[in-house]
């Protein structure tokens, strides 16, 4: 099975394909007497099909953000909605299962999903790249087969939005180069929320962008202006 090929578990869809709605959401935290604030009243709507880049510093709060979307995390206070299907964060791999095998997690995935689960672990196994390691417990895995795992299965799985966190930077560079490929592809007809310090890549692949600085959110609806922010955040000047 190709990895540009069809996403697997199609369902019935409906009309409208997801909406990210965020209602005056708050989200701070404190760990060893520092207080952390990763979103401070931010309300938006993200409409569909958009590919959106996360951006800001490092310990911003980007992925906990993500998370926040996901419903993996709880904002403090507001609300937080979705209408469609929605993936769990690509990167975070909280959600599988140390003592079974990567095979074996992907299996429970399409399960859950409604996917046919030979399918799943045949195009997972094609793209991840894992050969053997496929077949061991995932508490054996690097952070970066983590993470070869985790995309691996999102991608073989149909969301009208996918979230993903840094995923395309694991691996070498044709492993990359095929990342990007297939996420391309995939966002012909889904939307993403994208964190990534790939900036080139960003630009490429997204619409619009977001800016996250101490629990503000900035949106721009051109993903230039976004990174043209971010850079002048972190002075970086922008390459020739």
């Amino acid at each position: 099975m190709g990895g540009h090929g069809p996403c697997l578990g199609q369902r019935a869809r409906q009309a409208l394909k997801l909406v990210i709605h965020l209602r005056d959401v708050t989200k701070h935290y404190r760990v060893g007497g520092v207080e952390t604030w990763v979103a401070r009243g931010i309300t938006l709507t993200i409409p569909p099909g958009l590919s959106v880049a996360l951006l800001g510093r490092n310990g911003a709060g980007k992925s906990s953000l993500l998370r926040l979307i996901a419903g993996t995390m709880i904002p403090s206070s507001g609300q937080i909605w979705t209408e469609g299907h929605l993936s769990w964060p690509v990167g975070f791999s909280g959600s599988f299962h140390g003592e079974l095998t990567g095979a074996e997690n992907v299996r429970f995935l399409a399960r859950v999903y409604g996917a046919d689960d030979d399918a799943l672990l045949a195009y997972v196994a094609e793209f991840s790249e894992l050969g053997r390691h496929l077949y061991l417990p995932f508490r054996t895995y690097s952070s970066g087969m983590r993470s070869r795992l985790a995309f691996g299965a999102s991608l073989g799985l149909s969301f009208d939005y996918y979230l993903v966190d840094e995923v395309t930077s694991v691996g070498d560079a044709a492993f990359r180069a095929k990342s990007e490929a297939v996420l391309s592809e995939r966002l012909r007809s889904s939307g993403a929320i994208i964190v990534s310090h790939g900036l080139a890549l960003l630009e490429r692949i997204c619409d619009a962008g977001a800016v996250l600085e101490d629990g503000r959110l900035t949106w721009y609806d051109d993903v230039s202006e976004a990174i043209s922010h971010h850079r002048k955040l972190v002075g970086q000047p922008k390459t020739p």
